[in-house]
């Protein structure tokens, strides 16, 4: 149940961004998964009891860029994707499209 003046975050999204669809909300929307998949890699990586620095080495990349995947994937290519999902961390992906 929703009190009278409270916003949800939907509706804040909508008057701060736009609807979904304009170009401003969609970017926002892209930068949050980009964020959600730096995330998804690091609990993985750290679930596997693995540093930065180790995971970087199992796939000839420095500790740096592991840590900028991380902390934003929005410019990884899916070749480094796979690369740290399946060569360094030893797991599967599975991406979905929607149309």
């Amino acid at each position: 149940m929703k009190k009278e003046n409270t916003t949800t975050w939907s509706e804040l999204k909508d008057q701060v961004y736009g609807k979904k669809g304009t170009e401003r909300r969609d970017r926002l929307d892209r930068e949050f998964k980009s964020l959600r998949v730096g995330l998804m890699l690091r609990e993985a990586r750290e679930k596997k009891q693995m540093t930065q620095d180790q995971l970087g080495q199992v796939i000839d990349k420095k500790r740096s860029f592991i840590s900028r995947i991380e902390n934003d994937a929005s410019n990884m290519t899916l070749k480094t994707l796979y690369d740290i999902v399946e060569k360094g961390l030893g797991g599967k992906i599975k991406i979905q499209i929607e149309l």
